[in-house]
C-alpha cells in the first residue's frame, strides 16, 4: 500500500498517489493534488466500463480527455501503460514524432557522453544512444554516460536550459553552452524518469517518487511508490505510471504552497518560491501577489519581534502603514475610513493578542512604530494617510515621554486635532497641545493654555522658561490684536522681559509694526517698560522726535526726583539714574530744554544737570559759574568746555577756555595774588592747573594781560614752556608754507616766460579760437598754450 513521507520536515506538495489495491486516494494526507480533483477520481471498475464504451464507440486511447482531473485505469489493459507501446496509441505516436522549431540543446553521443550541440529536437529521437555528433556545430563534453546501464534523461526547462542525468545520482541544470547556472539536484543514483513541474523537479526511481525545488534545490516531497515505469510532465501535470496503473498528480496552486509556508512560518522559502515563481505568472498578477507575500512575511517577522526584517518586508511590499497601526488600540484616529485588508495579512486581533500580557513586547512594538512612523511619514508612503499616521505618531510621542514630541508639533504636521487633545491632556502635555493649536491657527487658546501653566494651574514641566517662550511668541505673533490682549499679562508679571513683545518685535510682510504713539499710550499704566521702551525708540532706534526724546528726560528727571525724596536714599541707585539723566541731557539735541530746566529750577541737588542745560542754551556764564562756585568742581568745570565746543572751531573752544580762566581769576579775593606764589588760593590754584593742562588752547599773550602781576613765572613754566613752543612752532610753520608758495610762484613765472618767448604765427589763413573769423588785424590775445585770439574775443570771454 502507498503512503506518504515526510523529508526533513519540508513542506508536502503531491497527494499520494493511487493505492492500487483498494483504487483510491488517500484523502487529508497529503497536499500537492486538490482534494476536490482527488474526490472525483473514480473506481477501477467505472474506469473499465467508461473505456470500454469508448472503444465500442470507435474512440481510440488518445482520444480520452482528463480536463485535469486525476484517473486511475485499472488492470484489465485497457488503457494501461501496456497499451500504450509505440505505434499501438496514435496520439502517443503524434507527439512523440512532431517535430519541434530547431534549438540548440543536449544530446548523447554513440560513445556515451553527454554533449551539448546544434541539433534538431524530434521528441526521444535523439535519445535513442545514436551519434548526434555531426555538421551542424560543435559539441562540448559535460560528463561521461553508459547508455547500456540505464536511459537517458533529458527535460527541457526553459528556453535552452536541460536538465540531465549526471552520474553520481545528481540532477545536472545545463545550457546550450554547457554552463550550469544553477545547484545540481541530489537525487537516487537509481532514477528512472523525470518531469519539470516548475519550480519543482519530480523525480522517479524504484520506491519513491522525490520532489525538488529548483530554486535551493532542496528536498520538499518523499511519497513511496513501487513498480514505476514512466514520469513524465503535460500541461502542468504530472503522469505517472506502474506496471498496472496510470496516475495523474496535479500540483496544488501556487499561491496555495506559499500560504502554506507562510503558515508555518517558512518565510524565506515562501519570498524564494514567489520570486522563482515570476517568470510563469503575468506581470501585473505577479506584483499584486508578490507584494501580499511580502506584507504577511512582515507581519510574521513582527509578530516574533524581529523588527529590522519585518520593516524591510514592509517596505518592499508597500505596506499600507495603517494596517501596522490598527494592531494599535486607539491610535488610529476616530474619523478614519480605514477597514483591514481582506483576506487578512495576519491573524493578531491586536497588540495584547500578539504580546499575550507582556508589557516588555508591547513597548517594544511600540518603540518599533515611532522608529518606522518617523522614516515613513515624509515619504510617499504616508501619502493619503498622512493624518492617520501623524496622529499615531503623536499619540505614541505623548504616552512613551518621547523628546520628538515638539519636534513633530513645531512643524507642519496633520495630526487630528479633535483626537489629539484628548490624548495630550490625558497625558498632562499641555504645552504640546499649545503648540498643536498654534498650528492649528488657535493662537488664543495656545496662549491661554499656556498662561495657565505659567500661573500654576495646569503642570508641565516641559518647558522651564515658558514666561520668556511666551513673550518671544507674542513677539513674533501676526495678530496685534493678540498683542494688545496678552501683552499686559507679561509686562505685569516681569516689566523687563515682557517689553520685549514691543521692543524685539520683527517687521515683515505678515506682521504689522507697532505704532510708537500707540505703544506709549499703552504702557503709561506701566512705568519701568515705558522707561525701556522709550530707550528702545531714542537710544537703539535713533528716532528723532522732540516728544520721544522730552518724554525720556522726564522718566530720568522724575526717576531722580523720586530716589532723591527717599530715606534712606540709595545711593548706588541714584548715582545710576543721574548719570543716564546726565547723558541724555548732553548727547540729545532734541529735548525741550527750557520746559526742562523749568522743572530742575526748584531742586539744588541737580546743580551739574542744571549747568548742562545752560550750556545747551549757550549761557556758558551761568554753567560755568554753577560748577565753579557753586559747586566747586573744576574737573567739571573743564570737561564742561570741552563738552560744550566739541564739533566746534578752534576759535569756540579757546573763547570758552578763556571765559572759564575769567572765572578763576575774577573769584580770586583782590590783594593776594602774591600768595598764590606761594601755593595761595583754591581758585588762583584751579587757574594755574587750567594753563598748564590746557596751554596749547590759550592765547598766550591775552593770558599774560590777564594773569596779575604778583604771580610767579616758575609757577607758569609749564604753561610759558608750552605757549612758546606752540608760538615757535606756528611761526616755524608759516615760515615754511610762505616758502613753500613762494616757490611756486617763481615756478609759475619761468613756466610763463617759456610760453612768452614762443612765436606766435597769425596769418589770414588761421582763424580764431573763438569766433572761427580770420584774422585781420595783427593785434591778438594769446590764451594759455599758445593759442591766439582776437582782442575783443578775449575781452568778451573775460567778461563771461
Amino acid at each position: 500500500m502507498l503512503r506518504e513521507t515526510l523529508v526533513r520536515g519540508h513542506q508536502r506538495l503531491l497527494h499520494p498517489p493511487l493505492s492500487p489495491g483498494r483504487g483510491r486516494f488517500l484523502q487529508g494526507q497529503a497536499d500537492l493534488l486538490d482534494p476536490e480533483a482527488a474526490s472525483q477520481i473514480p473506481r477501477p471498475q467505472e474506469a473499465r466500463r467508461r473505456a470500454a464504451r469508448r472503444l465500442r464507440s470507435g474512440a481510440s486511447h488518445s482520444a480520452l480527455r482528463w480536463n485535469g482531473v486525476p484517473r486511475r485505469y485499472g488492470d484489465s489493459g485497457v488503457g494501461s501503460l501496456g497499451s500504450w507501446r509505440r505505434g499501438q496509441n496514435p496520439r502517443r505516436d503524434r507527439v512523440l514524432r512532431q517535430r519541434e522549431p530547431r534549438q540548440r540543446g543536449p544530446v548523447l553521443r554513440g560513445d556515451g557522453r553527454a554533449v551539448v550541440q546544434e541539433a534538431d529536437s524530434s521528441g526521444l529521437h535523439g535519445l535513442r544512444g545514436q551519434s548526434a555528433v555531426g555538421q551542424r556545430g560543435a559539441s562540448q563534453e559535460l560528463f561521461p554516460y553508459n547508455s547500456e546501464e540505464r536511459r537517458p534523461i533529458v527535460k527541457r526547462i526553459s528556453r535552452e536550459e536541460f536538465l540531465l542525468a549526471a552520474p553520481g545520482g545528481l540532477g545536472m541544470f545545463a545550457n546550450s553552452e554547457g554552463a550550469s547556472q544553477r545547484a545540481p539536484v541530489n537525487w537516487s543514483e537509481s532514477v528512472i524518469a523525470a518531469a519539470v513541474c516548475f519550480p519543482y523537479v519530480v523525480a522517479l526511481d524504484e520506491n519513491f517518487v522525490t520532489i525538488h525545488s529548483m530554486l535551493d534545490q532542496q528536498l520538499k516531497q518523499t511519497l513511496s511508490f513501487r513498480d514505476g515505469r514512466l514520469l513524465q510532465d503535460f500541461e502542468g501535470k504530472v503522469m505517472l505510471a506502474s506496471t498496472k496503473s496510470v496516475y495523474v498528480l496535479v500540483p496544488l496552486p501556487l499561491e496555495r504552497q506559499i500560504q502554506d509556508l507562510l503558515a508555518s512560518r517558512r518565510v524565506e522559502e515562501a519570498l524564494v518560491l514567489t520570486e522563482g515563481a515570476q517568470r510563469n505568472i503575468p506581470k501585473d498578477k505577479f506584483q499584486v501577489l508578490h507584494r501580499r507575500i511580502l506584507q504577511q512575511a512582515g507581519f510574521i517577522k513582527f509578530g516574533q519581534l524581529q523588527f529590522l526584517e519585518a520593516k524591510e518586508h514592509f517596505s518592499k511590499g508597500e505596506l499600507d502603514v495603517r494596517e501596522l497601526i490598527s494592531l494599535y488600540p486607539l491610535l488610529l484616529p476616530a474619523s478614519s475610513s480605514f477597514m483591514r485588508c481582506h483576506p487578512p495579512l495576519h491573524e493578531f486581533a491586536d497588540l495584547n493578542h500578539l504580546a499575550q500580557g507582556d508589557q516588555e513586547k508591547v513597548l517594544r512594538c511600540k518603540k518599533f512604530l515611532i522608529s518606522y512612523l518617523g522614516e515613513v511619514r515624509s515619504t510617499d508612503v504616508a501619502n493619503g494617510c498622512r493624518d492617520d499616521v501623524d496622529t499615531a505618531l503623536l499619540k505614541l510621542y505623548a504616552e512613551q515621554d518621547h523628546d520628538s514630541l515638539l519636534d513633530l508639533l513645531a512643524s507642519e504636521n496633520f495630526c487630528v486635532l479633535t483626537d489629539s487633545v484628548s490624548w495630550l491632556e490625558k497625558y498632562h502635555k499641555y504645552f504640546a497641545l499649545g503648540l498643536l493649536y498654534h498650528f492649528n491657527g488657535q493662537d488664543a487658546a495656545a496662549l491661554k493654555l499656556w498662561i495657565r501653566i505659567v500661573d500654576g494651574e495646569l503642570q508641565d514641566s516641559t518647558r522651564s522658561d515658558l514666561y520668556e517662550y511666551i513673550v518671544d511668541f507674542l513677539c513674533c505673533s501676526s495678530s496685534i490684536e493678540i498683542v494688545w490682549k496678552y501683552a499686559d499679562w507679561a509686562l505685569r508679571k516681569d516689566p523687563t522681559t515682557g517689553i520685549r513683545i514691543f521692543t524685539k518685535r520683527p517687521v515683515g510682510k505678515d506682521r504689522s509694526e507697532v505704532n510708537p504713539d500707540e505703544a506709549i499710550a499703552y504702557l503709561g499704566k506701566h512705568s519701568q517698560a515705558l522707561l525701556l521702551y522709550l530707550e528702545h525708540l531714542v537710544l537703539e532706534r535713533k528716532m528723532q522726535k522732540e516728544k520721544f526724546h522730552t518724554h525720556l528726560v522726564m522718566l530720568y528727571l522724575d526717576r531722580v526726583m523720586l530716589l532723591l525724596s527717599e530715606s534712606p536714599t540709595d545711593e548706588g541707585q541714584l548715582s545710576r539714574a543721574r548719570e543716564k539723566l546726565q547723558a541724555m541731557l548732553r548727547e540729545s539735541d532734541l529735548y525741550r530744554v527750557q520746559f526742562v530746566l523749568g522743572k530742575m529750577e526748584s531742586c539744588d541737588k541737580l546743580l551739574l544737570e542744571r549747568a548742562t542745560l545752560h550750556g545747551k542754551l549757550e549761557e556758558h556764564d551761568k554753567a560755568l559759574h554753577i560748577l565753579v562756585h557753586k559747586l566747586r568742581d573744576f574737573p567739571s568745570a573743564e570737561a564742561f568746555c570741552i563738552w560744550a565746543s566739541s564739533s566746534r572751531d578752534p576759535g569756540y573752544r579757546q573763547r570758552l577756555f578763556h571765559l572759564l580762566l575769567g572765572v578763576y581769576l575774577d573769584g580770586s579775593p583782590p590783594g593776594k595774588g602774591q600768595a598764590a606764589g606761594g601755593g595761595g588760593g583754591e581758585m588762583e590754584m584751579a587757574a594755574v592747573d587750567l594753563l598748564n593742562r590746557h596751554g596749547e588752547v590759550f592765547d598766550a599773550v591775552r593770558v599774560l594781560r590777564m594773569l596779575p602781576e604778583s604771580w610767579s613765572l616758575q609757577l607758569l613754566r609749564p604753561f610759558l614752556n608750552r605757549a612758546v613752543r606752540a608760538s615757535m612752532h606756528a611761526g616755524r610753520t608759516s615760515q615754511i608754507a610762505l616758502g613753500l608758495a613762494r616757490s611756486e610762484n617763481v615756478q609759475l613765472l619761468h613756466d610763463r616766460l617759456k610760453e612768452r618767448r614762443k612765436p606766435i604765427v597769425v596769418s589770414e589763413k588761421k582763424g580764431c579760437h573763438l569766433c572761427h573769423n580770420t584774422f585781420s588785424e595783427p593785434g591778438v590775445v594769446c590764451l594759455p598754450g599758445g593759442v591766439p585770439v582776437h582782442v575783443h574775443c578775449a575781452a568778451q570771454r573775460q567778461c563771461l
